[in-house]
């Protein structure tokens, strides 16, 4: 599913490459935090190396591989704050936070 410089990271593909952040969101509020500190640190090291690679395209001619892990930074940044700030999944004194778009950027 990822570029081959990123093979290490395919373990993840499955789970954390998805396509709008209302199924990223539903991914980290139903992830356990060992799920999640696992992911985050396996891929935060190797952020600014799969936003250099994602740059070399164009939004709009970006190739299957490269999406998927455009899709994993995306996951990234959701799994952050749970990981650094919140250590849970839910936020936190948020009653029962959901996130619903009826639009989504693409890609």
């Amino acid at each position: 599913m990822l570029p081959s410089a990123f093979a290490d990271l395919e373990p993840f593909a499955d789970v954390w490459c998805l396509p709008t952040e209302t199924q990223r969101w539903d991914r980290r509020v139903t992830s356990s935090m060992a799920e999640m500190e696992a992911f985050y640190n396996a891929f935060f090291p190797r952020l600014e190396e799969a936003i250099d690679y994602c740059d070399k395209f164009s939004l709009d001619e970006l190739p299957e591989d490269a999406t998927n892990l455009l899709h994993l930074i995306y996951s990234l940044v959701i799994v952050a704050m749970a990981v650094e700030i919140m250590h849970q999944p839910r936020p936190v004194d948020a009653c029962d936070a959901i996130m619903v778009r009826i639009g989504e950027p693409r890609p």
